[in-house]
């Protein structure tokens, strides 16, 4: 019998003929990460930061649309934006790359400001 509270999730990259150009697999689903400028790399596609926030924003409203709907809120639309700042001069912790801060923004309709913030709470808690 399956766990309903197990979610496993695999994905891959690999390297491709351009420096610092990555082709990921999720599923059946392919595409294009490159490293930044910076570290020289092309720098043309969405790059590991943008695709980690990325996932933190789609991951926000995901689950807020899910609170909302088994508490039956009325939302009707959500907007998260995400931004992420590192100082590479001035790091959090010397052992790994971390963001030096975060910010992110919940524009949520159809709910009372309570009601926001309780789903927004909820997704903090998570």
């Amino acid at each position: 019998m399956t766990n309903p509270n197990l979610r496993n999730y695999a994905v891959a990259a690999k390297s491709t003929d351009t420096h610092g150009r990555v082709q990921c697999t999720v599923r059946n689903h392919h595409f294009i990460v490159d490293g930044p400028v910076q570290n020289g790399a092309p720098g043309e596609e969405v790059t590991p930061a943008e695709l980690f926030l990325t996932g933190v924003a789609s991951c926000g409203v995901e689950l807020v649309q899910s609170f909302a709907k088994a508490d039956n809120l009325p939302l009707k639309s959500i907007r998260v934006g995400i931004e992420g700042m590192m100082d590479r001069g001035n790091p959090v912790r010397q052992d790994v790359t971390v963001f030096n801060s975060v910010r992110i923004q919940f524009d949520l309709a159809g709910v009372t400001p309570e009601q926001g913030r309780t789903l927004i709470d909820r997704f903090k808690g998570r």
